[in-house]
């Protein structure tokens, strides 16, 4: 299944939410079906706790157009992150204590990536963008989502695509 990109405003980096987005989504499914919804919104929701991770240390205190990029990279993330926690209380499940390790992880590559240089922070930025997109199309199309999950999770998808293009455009520029 393909996402159409340009269906998604990758320029908002915070969706407005009102109260009736909120649903409880614990109807009646079979019980592999909501295996699998909340076992995938756990890997995002992991997935989404290292990337923001990794931002938050990569920022630097310099006064530059990377750092301002990474800041909104980082809030970008943090949205994310919120989407699916959202989304497995929603559906009766809490977020993975994994979450932790992963914590640990985005620390490493934000970090040690900081102390590489610019350059390798870009490219951190590429390498873990285009994973993630990796995983987003994989679990799209491996489960069975609702509507307003699809939606959401084609949006996530989308911002990331749009980090990728962002990171190599700075890196081909070299103006960072």
């Amino acid at each position: 299944m393909v996402v159409d990109h340009d269906k998604y405003d990758i320029k908002i980096i915070r969706p407005q939410l009102v109260d009736k987005d909120f649903k409880l989504r614990r109807e009646p499914m079979p019980s592999a079906r909501r295996r699998k919804i909340v076992k995938s919104l756990r890997v995002f929701h992991n997935l989404e706790t290292m990337a923001m991770t990794i931002y938050r240390f990569q920022i630097t205190k310099e006064d530059s157009e990377l750092n301002r990029q990474l800041i909104a990279a980082m809030c970008n993330e943090m949205t994310h992150h919120q989407d699916f926690q959202v989304k497995l209380y929603e559906y009766g499940a809490k977020p993975s204590l994994m979450r932790i390790a992963y914590w640990c992880i985005g620390f490493c590559f934000g970090f040690f990536s900081r102390l590489l240089g610019k350059r390798r922070i870009l490219r951190t930025g590429v390498w873990v963008e285009t994973q993630a997109v990796h995983h987003y199309a994989q679990l799209l199309e491996e489960v069975e989502w609702d509507d307003d999950t699809r939606r959401m999770i084609e949006k996530d998808q989308t911002d990331e695509d749009g980090h990728i293009n962002r990171w190599v455009g700075l890196l081909e520029t070299g103006k960072y």
